[in-house]
């Protein structure tokens, strides 16, 4: 772990600040789109924009590296991202911000892909799994932090846009300063979608669903909170304690997965979270029992996403399993552009109480998906290893997350 953070100290750190400034974007926006008189509906627009931008750039990123180089397109797409975050401020208009956000969805995945190529080529095969950790630590720990950061200024004025740009500028100094040459970024050949169904119809409805899950939770809970018309700090300890869920729980859950049938574990999980989810649902009145719901959802729906790769590389062969993980990327993709559109059509339809309604919903249509697919055939008699990943990985740390798993199983 010394030697890890020892020659990726910088990156770590970068990353951390770029969290920070991602972390703040969501919430903030969730939070001025009240104050300027944003419906649930229209505000389900903008944050979409981010997941079709960001699905939009993990396709494109690989050109643009091959054409101008690593460094170039992380100091362009930066300067990208720290103008957007302040123009948010500058102009208060519906369409303008869903430019804007899929602007900042588009850079931050080239971002990631060359952050992510960085962080692999600085790994040996024996720390590539603690480089792993603790890159995602870092973007967990950036975003938990970035909701505290929120209650020390007024969200209706221009200085937390302007600490957003500010945080996402220092990010690329540590990193464009200490990090050596990335290797050219090759993409494996893709595997087709049909492929990918056939070989793990429940992986690939899954991660669909997931997408779904986690685009609802990440982009509109703030635009919960303020339907809800809790106070902003309020707001920031609801999201917080999100991803504070899906840092506690991502472990246990992987060590459980790697002892027992992933499918059950899969099952069992959703179903917890639908029931705990729709029950409390009901008591969202209580603002206890919004934070605990936060706590739980979080703990669910981060260590799933994870779990279903995992599950889905036991029906792979080794070679196969970097090609896969493109796919997995892009099916969850199409579910995160639909999630925050459609919870914020039943918000303005039903009220706040519909947002944890949908996220049930999802997890239990995963659950009864799960125990249908179990009828269908038996459990792999052999499994792969849990890697951590977070859902707004780039196509790079899911190879990552593939090559350690592989490692860890003895394939290396």
């Amino acid at each position: 772990m010394i030697a890890v953070l020892k020659h990726s100290w910088a990156l770590l750190l970068g990353v951390l600040l770029l969290l920070l400034g991602n972390g703040l974007q969501g919430t903030l926006l969730g939070i001025r789109g009240a104050i300027e008189g944003f419906d649930a509906a229209t505000m389900s627009l903008v944050m979409s924009a981010y997941y079709v931008g960001f699905l939009v750039g993990s396709r494109r990123a690989t050109p643009m590296i091959a054409r101008v180089g690593h460094v170039r397109v992380f100091a362009a797409l930066g300067s990208m991202i720290s103008a957007a975050f302040i123009l948010y401020a500058a102009a208060v208009d519906v369409w303008v911000w869903t430019a804007l956000r899929f602007v900042v969805g588009f850079a931050f995945a080239g971002v990631y892909v060359v952050a992510e190529s960085w962080l692999n080529e600085a790994a040996s095969n024996e720390t590539r799994g603690q480089a792993l950790s603790l890159y995602m630590i870092a973007q967990m720990v950036g975003i938990i932090s970035a909701q505290f950061i929120l209650t020390l200024a007024d969200p209706g004025g221009y200085t937390l846009f302007v600490v957003m740009s500010v945080l996402v500028s220092l990010c690329f100094t540590p990193i464009l300063l200490t990090a050596g040459s990335a290797p050219p970024y090759q993409t494996t050949k893709p595997m087709s979608l049909v492929q990918l169904f056939r070989i793990s119809p429940l992986g690939c409805v899954g991660t669909f669903l997931l997408g779904g899950v986690y685009a609802g939770i990440f982009g509109m809970a703030s635009v919960f909170g303020t339907e809800m018309r809790l106070s902003v700090a309020q707001i920031s300890a609801f999201v917080a304690a999100i991803y504070v869920g899906g840092l506690v729980f991502q472990y246990p859950i992987g060590w459980i997965s790697d002892r027992m049938d992933r499918r059950r574990l899969i099952m069992g999980l959703t179903a917890v979270g639908a029931v705990v989810t729709l029950i409390g649902g009901i008591l969202s009145s209580h603002y206890a029992v919004v934070l605990a719901l936060g706590f739980a959802v979080g703990g669910v729906a981060n260590p799933l996403y994870s779990l279903i790769i995992a599950y889905t590389n036991d029906f792979l062969d080794k070679s196969d399993m970097a090609a896969a993980s493109g796919g997995l990327l892009f099916i969850n993709g199409l579910g995160a552009m639909l999630g925050p559109l459609i919870i914020g059509a039943s918000m303005t339809r039903f009220g706040p109480d519909a947002f944890f309604v949908y996220i049930g919903t999802l997890f239990a249509l995963i659950a009864l998906y799960a125990l249908y697919r179990a009828t269908r055939r038996a459990a792999p008699e052999e499994t792969s290893s849990y890697a951590p990943v977070t859902p707004q990985a780039s196509p790079v740390a899911l190879e990552l997350a593939q090559e350690v798993a592989i490692e860890r199983a003895g394939g290396n």
